[in-house]
């Protein structure tokens, strides 16, 4: 049976030292988060997540869900009553401000603990990863009466929430979408149509379920700019607050899928539902993106999660499995064979498995403080330049943790040979519940296209110059320091890989958009390997100062995983440089009916 052990040692290096949580104590709710609180919050989350939520990985796989023929969901044993104790446990209000009944603590402790959850349980943990997205579009588009009418109870685990965009004819262009919206005499909207791929969206967790919903509104424009948010419960809520009637929501079915099977991913049929309009009509997609941007964060951080406890299995496995003998000469004499981590090869993959883990969890905490500054912070200039940061790198963090991370599943599976194809060890789960995290919330084709359509030009390109200037600082601030040279002179050289990129897709692709097309996906992983090289670069900054300090010797692994980054890994920037380079010629050169 697999295992996992938080992380919890790195996550505080990256918290007290790497990224020196306490200077943000000027933004709300960081003065309520002092170092032992800090600490508890962590302890506590790594518990549950391997007492409670780890057991429960295997069984949710198994059992899967089930619809009855009432069009109800029974989620796997043992799962309601662990949504009971994260509720309890105060874990979905844990950034959701006082006022609604959460804590109001910064969005960087949420995200530490969402690692943790889901390494432990991915399809549980998206549960409360949709609930805690539905309240965040609530908190920033929701009339004060709806706030106060859903947060609270969401908060409070009684209600959960969901987001219902796809439809069978539309996935990535909801310019297409035909789930209709009618106004009725009271203000209120009949909403009528078919979602599909709706995590969590019947389950049995929950008394009741806030579904946000996409809708036309009757004779309004075609395409995009006519689509409109709205909040339609599956219970009725009263003046109140209690329960009313059920509302014209059900369950058509349950999606048979590769993985993530403790998760109920529905057809939802909307016959008729009430439902109420969040924010202004026609603008339903500025709401949505508010959950999107969440729920991408979070989809980057499923991509950590599952490499990270796939590379702890097979680090144990690999220390354990006797094989074979070093070729430098018999490691353990004693035995028939060595352990098969003597061999170069599989320690080439579990450090980069491992490299690639650290500086994905150091770009998680980096881009959640960016979150943070950008939605607490009283400075209008502080919160610009986060906002740019953060929207420009949320594809990358998207698109690349995913890839990688499932590519990382595959390799440590790869590691138990024939051990990890069968199933009750627990690495082929691994592999096929990360392999939707490439899909959903924007197929990461889609990230790469956002990203150098959308985010790279903005702003005339105020972000991609500010991201340039900050990584390009810290090499020219570092480029002197003797042991720091080994480190942010690769980074240097790759970074102008980045910039000769970005260059060449302003220039070619404005006249060719196909050429922008064709090396979207390297243009991210090329930016994603700087932005890994720049956070191996303020680790290990970090490390030596603690390791000259006199802090525990183990911190040199730090330094020893960091060589094998730039090493071996950093290098492909140039790669990815020369295939944007070759632009869309060739690709775009076979008729269709010759595929």
């Amino acid at each position: 049976m697999p295992s996992y052990k938080a992380p919890v040692d790195d996550v505080r290096f990256l918290l007290n030292d790497v990224f020196n949580f306490d200077k943000y104590n000027n933004l709300a709710g960081f003065s309520d988060a002092p170092a032992d609180v800090r600490d508890a919050i962590i302890d506590e989350a790594a518990k549950f997540a391997e007492q409670v939520l780890q057991p429960l990985n295997r069984v949710g796989d198994l059992e899967g869900c089930r619809r009855g023929d009432d069009g109800s969901v029974t989620t796997p044993t043992g799962f309601r009553e662990a949504f009971r104790q994260l509720a309890e446990g105060g874990w979905l209000g844990l950034v959701t401000p006082a006022a609604y009944g959460g804590q109001g603590l910064p969005q960087t402790l949420a995200q530490v603990v969402g690692e943790f959850l889901i390494s432990a349980n991915m399809a549980f943990s998206m549960y409360s990863g949709l609930t805690q997205g539905a309240v965040a579009a609530l908190l920033v588009h929701g009339s004060e009466a709806q706030k106060k009418a859903f947060i609270p109870n969401m908060v409070a685990g009684k209600w959960a929430g969901t987001m219902n965009l796809t439809e069978p004819h539309c996935g990535t262009d909801l310019g297409l979408l035909r789930t209709k919206a009618v106004k009725q005499a009271d203000g209120s909207y009949r909403i009528s149509g078919t979602k599909i791929f709706i995590s969590g969206g019947e389950q049995d967790l929950t008394e009741n379920i806030i579904h946000l919903v996409l809708a036309r509104i009757e004779g309004a424009a075609a395409g995009v700019r006519g689509i409109s948010l709205f909040v339609v419960p599956k219970v009725q809520v009263k003046p109140d607050g209690s329960l009313g009637a059920r509302n014209g929501v059900s369950c058509g079915a349950i999606e048979h899928k590769m993985g993530i099977h403790g998760n109920s991913t529905c057809v939802m049929n909307y016959d008729n539902a009430a439902g109420w309009l969040v924010g202004e009509e026609n603008k339903g997609l500025n709401a949505m993106f508010v959950m999107m941007n969440e729920a991408r964060l979070g989809v980057g951080v499923q991509g950590l999660a599952q490499s990270e406890v796939a590379y702890q299995n097979a680090a144990s496995y690999a220390r354990e499995r006797l094989q074979g003998r070093a070729l430098s000469g018999a490691a353990a004499p004693d035995k028939p064979a060595d352990p098969i981590i003597v061999h170069p090869d599989v320690r080439r993959t579990l450090l980069q498995i491992r490299a690639f883990n650290e500086a994905a969890r150091a770009m998680m905490v980096w881009l959640s403080l960016k979150s943070d500054v950008a939605h607490r912070s009283e400075d209008a200039r502080e919160r610009e330049a986060a906002d740019d940061i953060l929207g420009l790198c949320i594809p990358v963090l998207k698109g690349v943790l995913t890839d990688n991370g499932f590519a990382n599943t595959v390799a440590a599976q790869q590691v138990w040979g024939g051990h990890g194809y069968i199933a009750e060890n627990g690495m082929e789960q691994f592999v096929r519940d990360a392999r939707i995290a490439m899909i959903y919330e924007g197929a990461n084709g889609i990230q790469a296209l956002d990203l150098v359509g959308r985010k790279l030009p903005r702003d005339k390109g105020r972000a991609v110059a500010a991201f340039f200037a900050e990584v390009g600082s810290f090499v020219t601030e570092n480029a002197g320091v003797e042991v720091m040279a080994p480190f942010v002179a690769p980074l240097g050289k790759s970074l102008g890989h980045l910039q000769t990129a970005t260059q060449w897709l302003m220039q070619n692709g404005a006249t060719r958009p196909d050429n922008a097309g064709a090396g979207a996906a390297d243009y991210m992983h090329l930016f994603g390997l700087v932005t890994f090289g720049y956070m191996w670069g303020l680790m290990v900054k970090a490390a030596q100062q603690k390791l000259r300090d006199g802090a525990s010797a183990h911190l040199t692994t730090k330094l020893v995983t960091a060589k094998v980054f730039v090493e071996r890994m950093l290098p492909e920037t140039a790669a990815h440089l020369a295939r944007i380079q070759a632009g869309a010629g060739t690709l775009m050169e076979l008729p269709a009916d010759e595929f």
